[in-house]
Formats: structure tokens, sequence, C-alpha cells
């Protein structure tokens, strides 16, 4: 009977044995719930150890396949498989092991785990990640004066309702974020006098919102602008009309003084003196030519008389 007793201690020690065994080889750091916004960046850790020959970031997204990215870094060598590329590792894998999600959508929801090896055995990181949403209303008067809500929300798509109750149908578009807008133009015949209101009713978001579109109300600043300008133009033709009633002129219009040319007896003699010059030079020409015509009739012998 104490030789069954001792046996049965013996099997409890081994199983402990082994059971701290595995857990030295392979070890859990824990389950860690981050968030991010739709949109932004999220960055996970793995756990923090020295001398690791390999990391390997396996994840499990709500949406889609898994991804795996692995990095052997005694031989410097990356794998991927499956993975967008906007899930990579935050910088150099053999020194930094974080992984960044750029541009997270509501698909990247799910499990992101980081195994490290080194000489000690294997360590685990396990993250679940949740896409944070903030619903986004709005309310405006289109261009013809009709009131238009809009819900922005994660799927399931929000419901829109008005007061008082709107004939038209709501219109859902898918983003390519994840999330749904659903836009309703309110459209009724009668309001009763009263503004429309919108009412958004989802799990993120319940909101309820009142507009007025009426002219009174759209086009009042327009109006008020038209009346100011027309002020302005009224005002500018009344001063410009008492300034010239009282001969005042904007332009005064200055004839240059007449200038009397002069002249002096120098430059009388000036343009005398070549003609008088030229006259005698044409009377010495004519009395040397008639000379020799004369010469030229007289019989021989016979000199012309002076």
């Amino acid at each position: 009977m104490k030789a069954g007793a001792d046996m049965e201690v013996a099997g409890k020690a081994v199983c402990l044995f082994m059971l701290l065994t595995i857990i030295k080889l392979r070890r859990t750091e824990g389950i860690y719930r981050v968030s991010a916004r739709l949109g932004h960046s999220a960055v996970m850790t793995c756990p923090n150890k020295t001398n690791i020959t390999m990391v390997t970031w396996k994840i499990s997204p709500k949406i889609g396949g898994q991804c795996t990215l692995a990095n052997l870094i005694d031989e410097n060598k990356s794998e991927r498989t499956n993975c967008s590329d906007r899930i990579n590792w935050k910088s150099r894998p053999d020194w930094d092991q974080a992984l960044e999600i750029q541009q997270v959508r509501m698909a990247d929801e799910g499990n992101y785990t980081c195994e490290v090896v080194n000489a000690d055995g294997n360590f685990h990181g396990l993250y679940h990640l949740t896409v944070l949403v903030f619903p986004r209303m709005a309310l405006y008067c289109d261009d013809h004066g009709n009131p238009v809500c809009e819900a922005e929300t994660v799927k399931p798509a929000a419901e829109i309702s008005w007061v008082p109750e709107s004939n038209s149908t709501p219109r859902a578009d898918s983003n390519d974020n994840g999330t749904v807008t659903v836009l309703s133009r309110f459209a009724a015949h009668s309001t009763n006098g009263r503004n429309p209101t919108c009412i958004v009713s989802h799990a993120t978001l319940n909101e309820t919102k009142p507009i007025d579109c009426s002219p009174s109300h759209r086009y009042l600043i327009l109006h008020i602008a038209i009346v100011l300008v027309f002020l302005i133009i009224i005002t500018f033709v009344a001063v410009i009309y008492y300034l010239k009633l009282h001969g005042y002129r904007f332009c005064h219009k200055t004839k240059p003084p007449d200038i009397v040319p002069t002249y002096s007896s120098q430059d009388d003699t000036a343009e005398v003196e070549p003609y008088t010059t030229y006259v005698q030079k044409e009377n010495v020409i004519y009395n040397s030519v008639s000379d020799l015509t004369l010469m030229q009739n007289l019989p021989q012998g016979q000199s012309p008389a002076t």
C-alpha cells in the first residue's frame, strides 16, 4: 500500500516536471486588448527578449483569411503570406519586432499573435484589436431648401426617421473603410408649422436634431447684402451728382503755354550768306562763258572790245 502511494507521488512529480518544462519552452505573456480609431494607425509589440533568432506575427482578422509575417534573424530572411500592404513591420525586424497597421479598417479587427524564439524557448504575446468608430451625423439644407440628414456608422446601417413623417426612402452607401453612410432627404406635403426633426438610431449613435430650411432664414443674409450694396451705389451716385451740380471738375486740362520762336540777325546772316556766295559764283561762270563765245564769233585778227 505504501508502494502504491509512493508511485502516485512519483507520478504527480513527473507530471509537474513536464508541465513546468512545457511552460518554460512555450510561454504566453498574456492577452492584451488594444484599440485603434478607424483610419488611424495601430502598433503592437512583441515580448521583450534578447538573442532572438526568429519572430513571427500570426494575424487572424475578423474578416478574411489568416496573415503571417516571419523573419529569420540569423539568416536575415523575411516572409509574408496573405498580408495587406498596410500591415508590416514598424521598422527593421532584426532589432524591432513591432507590427504596424496603417489606416486601420473595420476588417482589421481580430487576434494578433507574436511569437519570438531564442535559446530559452518560445514566447508569445497575444493581442485583440478593436476598431473604434466615432459615428457622424450631419443635418443641412440642400440647394432647393430641403432638409437632408446623413449618418455614418459601422455596420449595420443606421436608421433615419423624420418628425413629421417623410415620404422619401433613405439611401445607404457602403464605404471602403467598412462604414455605411445613410442619407435621407425630407419630403412631406405639410409640416403643420413645425420644423422637421431628424432621428438617427444605431447601437453606437442615437441623436435627434431639428432644422429650419424656410426661405426667410435661408435668404436673410443674402437680402441684407443686396440692400447694403444698393444703398452704397445710391450714395455714390448722389455724391457724384452733387459735385457736378456745384461745378466741381474731377479733372482739369491745362493748355501748354505758347512758345514763340526767337530769331537773331546772326541767324539771318547765316542763312543769306550761302545764297550770296552761290549767286556770285554763278555770275562769274556766266561772264566767262559769254567772253569765250564772243571771241569765237569775231573775225580773225580782231579782238573783242572791252
